[in-house]
């Protein structure tokens, strides 16, 4: 988990329980205890040295212990004090350092004082950090989103790989908890109009900084703190909490000492990942950070950005599959909660492989602690399993199931599998679909070996006689394989030749991605009474109407405006999938960020700008590009699960790309990445066992019952030369 860290890794912490005596923030009993608890962490785990690390701590006064971890400690954070902090460690760190920068404290939503950045209807407000001095005067700061974005630039420009941890609220109108529990935010937002003077940077620097990283284009609404990350793969920030939810520190495990619940359950697992020795990515963490607090706080969903396939502590990347994920699991061990519904094209019947914690490596079918199986209807973003005996068809349960554990898919109901003919009945001639005379009498042998491949796999099956199917495999004229679906698909390579022993298991392959990708492709559920918050426009560069609405052609490397309004009356959570014609389904990091979804509060729109595209290698003329939207409004929102890689080899670059600043960066995942075992190439991406061709999800059977909690909004555009 960590190389050469006590040389590398500069840790800033600020905790802050006590506050001055203000009408919005109370004073918290769990922040301080959360920067001890990461400190110890980083000095005996990490063994990074004490003057390494900065600590801002502001302890309750009547906490004697704490106040005595605070002695000879000269700097309260105050915001003057926090500000210099960053510009500390920021001087102290050399190009290719870690820093690690944890906040615990209240969050907070402050009229904004810089009215021309952000737009929208009624009052706008900035998030932010709320130092201990914030007082009820004007000249009380916050430390704004806008200042953030420019401290974390000055990191960026130093070639630092930071993370960033914020374990506060970042919402107005929450209400305290009673008892052991409290929600680290106000119960209103500051309607105060504070003083604009920053100690962090000129007006216009924060202006220029905020419009750069935002594509300059003026925003409203704001994502994740209103914070924008420099366009680096160097960045990944966790928060507590997506904006207008709350984050909440309790009494943990009914003790009396109160922590925040990200923190805690960040810092539990990363001392199980050291112990066990086991590789952990931010993505990982995230996973299990996230069913533990789920569990107990449903209202709480943990938020990631940035490179979350980076190493916890570490500058490489390790690529695993996107898998779904245990939220809960009954005291009796008979029935789990799995963080994917009907949005992500899961079904009644459906059958899950659960994993242990921190598992990369998925081809091991002996390290499966349970088969699952769905056993209702699933909701829009969860779904209840049941644990399966050995007579059932399960397993017997090897050791304790856990929230965080990751689950790959096993078995599907059987009338979702896709069908395949395996046509050997063509003549010698010279048509079309005849075949050379040499070809005809192997044909037969050729379509044995697919057929043999075939055998165990679930996403795609041999027909019977009369029955109908959805592909079918032969042999062209040239001695190669081809998959038809009425007509030949074009543009399937490399070449798969007959004759090659490697090919048969080839052309099973690129059924399974074909029909996943269909699947994905068929997801709909247009009827839902969501459909009405939802608004997907795609217009020009200059966001006017292309000429035919009904019919969207653009020519290759022309720049088109998607826009998604949403005119409902509650937040949504949108993820944008881009249904690409290498058969690749990525999807698009919107506002510039790489994270399982973008919030979208009520009224707000979001812009985003593209580059349609050819691929690169001059093989397609014409293509079609979907993008597919899909919004939640209630639960887990996480459509990673349903990307694939490119079938194609030799495309590196997708159809769509972002423009503009943080926008122009190719969003394809590559280079870094290293792959499980050879067959990651194909499946890496799509949550699927990895010892076997993974089993179909739900296509479009699955929205005979439609949920009103979930909709799909998709745009077909044709892209000319």
């Amino acid at each position: 988990m960590t190389d050469n860290l006590s040389s590398t890794l500069h840790g800033l912490l600020i905790g802050i329980d006590y506050y001055q005596p203000n009408r919005l923030y109370s004073s918290l009993k769990g922040a301080v205890r959360d920067i001890c608890l990461v400190e110890t962490f980083l000095k005996q785990a990490l063994q990074v040295p004490a003057e390494r690390i900065l600590k801002l701590i502001s302890p309750l006064q009547e906490d004697t212990t704490l106040l005595a971890v605070r002695s000879g400690q000269a700097a309260p954070p105050t915001y003057a004090n926090i500000v210099n902090a960053f510009a500390t460690i920021t001087d102290r760190a050399q190009p290719g350092d870690l820093v690690y920068i944890h906040y615990s404290g209240h969050g907070g939503r402050p009229l904004t004082i810089y009215p021309n950045l952000k737009r929208g209807s009624g009052e706008q407000y900035d998030e932010g950090l709320v130092p201990m001095d914030i007082g009820d005067s004007p000249e009380g700061r916050y430390l704004r989103d806008v200042e953030m974005t420019t401290l974390l630039k000055r990191m960026a420009d130093k070639q630092l790989v930071v993370t960033v941890v914020l374990d506060s609220c970042h919402a107005g109108g929450a209400t305290r908890g009673d008892g052991d529990v409290q929600i680290r935010s106000s119960t209103e937002p500051d309607t105060l109009l504070r003083s604009a003077d920053s100690l962090v940077a000129p007006l216009e620097e924060l202006q220029r900084n905020w419009l750069e990283l935002s594509g300059n284009s003026v925003l409203g609404g704001t994502s994740l703190g209103g914070t924008r990350l420099p366009p680096s793969k160097n960045y990944v920030l966790l928060a507590a909490c997506r904006p207008n939810e709350y984050a909440y520190e309790y009494a943990v495990n009914g003790g009396a000492e109160r922590h925040g619940a990200l923190t805690y359950w960040m810092i539990d697992t990363l001392t199980s990942a050291a112990t066990n020795g086991q590789p952990l990515t931010y993505r990982l963490l995230h996973d299990r950070i996230n069913a533990q607090i789920q569990s107990k706080f449903p209202q709480q969903l943990p938020m990631i950005v940035g490179d979350s396939d980076r190493r916890v502590f570490g500058r490489d990347t390790w690529a695993t599959p996107y898998t779904v994920t245990v939220i809960t699991v009954d005291s009796r061990q008979t029935q789990v909660i799995l963080n994917a519904g009907q949005a992500q094209g899961l079904s009644k019947g459906t059958r899950f492989a659960v994993y242990p914690l921190n598992t990369t490596d998925f081809s091991d079918p002996t390290k499966r602690l349970a088969i699952v199986e769905i056993s209702r209807r699933p909701d829009a973003s969860q779904s209840i399993a049941q644990i399966l005996s050995a007579e059932a068809g399960g397993m017997a349960v090897k050791g304790t199931l856990e929230p965080g554990a990751p689950a790959v898919m096993v078995a599907a109901p059987i009338d979702l599998v896709q069908g395949v003919r395996l046509f050997d009945q063509k003549r010698p001639g010279n048509g079309e679909n005849d075949l050379p005379p040499h070809l005809v009498s192997q044909q037969t042998a050729a379509l044995h070996q697919v057929r043999q491949a075939l055998v165990g796999n679930g996403w795609v099956r041999e027909v019977e006689e009369g029955e109908s199917a959805l592909y079918q495999v032969a042999v062209d004229r040239q001695g190669n394989y081809e998959i038809c679906r009425g007509m030949p698909i074009p543009n399937l390579r490399p070449l798969l030749a007959i004759d090659d022993p490697a090919s048969a298991p080839q052309v099973v392959n690129r059924l399974v991605h074909l029909a996943r990708y269909q699947a994905v492709h068929s997801l709909d559920n247009a009827s839902s009474k969501l459909g009405q918050a939802l608004q997907v426009e795609l217009l020009t560069e200059d966001g006017e109407p292309l000429a035919d609405a009904q019919n969207l052609v653009v020519q290759d490397g022309d720049i088109v405006t998607l826009r998604l309004t949403n005119k409902g009356t509650q937040p949504l959570k949108i993820a944008v999938l881009d249904l690409e014609p290498t058969w690749e389904i990525s999807q698009l990091p919107l506002g510039g960020l790489e994270s399982p979804f973008f919030p979208l509060d009520k009224g707000a729109q979001q812009e985003t700008l593209l580059k349609l595209q050819l691929p690169a290698d001059g093989a397609y003329d014409q293509v079609t590009e979907v993008l597919k939207v899909f919004a939640i409004q209630t639960g887990l929102a996480d459509f990673r699960w349903l990307t694939l890689p490119p079938l194609d080899e030799v495309p590196e670059q997708r159809g769509a790309q972002l423009e503009d600043g943080l926008l122009s960066q190719s969003t394809t995942r590559g280079g870094e990445a290293e792959p499980v075992n050879p067959l990651n190439h194909l499946l890496s991406m799509i949550g699927a066992d990895l010892d076997k061709a993974p089993n179909q999800i739900r296509s479009a059977a699955m929205v005979t019952n439609p949920k009103d909690d979930w909709v799909t909004r998709q745009v077909a555009i044709s892209v000319k030369r």
